[in-house]
């Protein structure tokens, strides 16, 4: 019967917190949900935060951590961590309130100015969206380090920044960021100008390929992600048509650039891999394949760990990681003794 109009119905849906309509709109559900209920994650003393835009045309801010040890007016310069948020793609706020706990500690421990970056979401801006906000968050960042004549740069990275020593990292979704900044630096596509990346950390990183890999075929017990639900993060995330063997999902997959020709060498790596993951064998790989290309990579594993641990509740895991993190923005290679239950290799 001609006429006749058929509802949009739901094609993808990520975790009911966002859905992907057959008629290409995207229902989302309020941000909140993404906290559990009664979960709370208490600030730190003495750090500060405020948030300024980077980018006027599409309204992206960055979040900006200050540590007490950030003496104003000549005192002293701390080195500078870049932050990506983690969600899949799909979901996550570089405001998102375990995130900004995890930001406030950093900024603390390490101590460290901490920039917590928004960037854009799939499936309404499929990637590489978020690796071009990432450029232009780049291109402020640069603008910061080197003010224009007349211009006049934020003045808590103006007094405090140490843009020489400059790291960038992320959680999940946003270690894969992390990976291809990095990497888009080395080649040239990205020009920090006098900010130089001095080393980047990825943690609980969200790589993937059409093979499965071991932790994938058979899953730790007591995983929080799924291998089902990734699926479905990479379907909304990758341009349409695109499997998990896109450059922009496998670093090694059969299209992906090679890393070894790159005209910059990449910065020593931190990689960060929880047991209990569906992705770890994906980030044992990661880490595995930079050691054979004769990259400097440390692999930081947590046993018990879930994905993305480092952003939930403090805990005995967190606060070793933290000191893992700091030792290595502070002092290179880290020496730290990991507890029973978690590893650290150093190549």
């Amino acid at each position: 019967m001609s006429g006749i109009t058929t509802a949009p119905h739901v094609v993808e849906d990520f975790l009911g917190v966002v859905q992907l309509l057959s008629d290409g709109s995207v229902v989302r559900a309020d941000k909140s949900v993404l906290t559990p209920p009664g979960v709370t994650f208490p600030g730190v003393p003495g750090v500060q935060w405020r948030q300024v835009v980077y980018d006027p045309a599409r309204g992206l801010r960055v979040r900006l951590y200050t540590s007490p040890e950030a003496a104003p007016k000549g005192g002293r310069r701390l080195p500078v961590l870049v932050c990506f948020h983690g969600g899949g793609y799909c979901i996550g706020a570089y405001d998102q309130p375990g995130f900004h706990a995890f930001c406030q500690h950093v900024a603390a421990e390490v101590p460290a100015i901490v920039l917590s970056v928004q960037y854009r979401l799939a499936p309404e801006h499929r990637l590489p969206a978020a690796i071009e906000d990432a450029a232009t968050f780049f291109s402020w960042l640069r603008a910061q380090a080197a003010p224009a004549p007349g211009a006049a740069a934020d003045p808590w990275l103006a007094e405090s920044a140490d843009f020489s020593r400059t790291f960038v990292s992320g959680v999940s979704a946003g270690a894969n960021l992390a990976h291809h900044v990095v990497v888009r630096i080395a080649s040239g596509q990205i020009v920090p100008g006098p900010v130089r990346v001095a080393g980047y950390v990825l943690f609980s990183a969200f790589f993937g390929s059409d093979e499965r890999v071991a932790s994938e075929s058979h899953p730790p017990a007591g995983v929080s992600v799924t291998v089902e639900s990734l699926d479905i993060a990479w379907r909304m995330a990758l341009p349409l048509g695109a499997t998990r063997d896109h450059p922009l999902a496998n670093p090694f997959g059969p299209d992906s650039p090679s890393l070894e020709p790159l005209p910059l060498p990449l910065p020593p790596a931190l990689v960060v891999a929880p047991g209990r993951d569906v992705l770890y064998d994906h980030m044992l790989r990661y880490a595995a394949r930079l050691k054979e290309m004769g990259k400097a990579v440390e692999l930081a594993e947590f046993a018990g760990e879930r994905h993305g641990f480092s952003v939930g509740q403090w805990s005995e895991a967190t606060e070793e990681l933290m000191r893992i993190l700091k030792q290595f923005i502070n002092h290179g290679a880290a020496t730290a003794v990991l507890k029973r239950g978690h590893r650290l290799v150093t190549w």
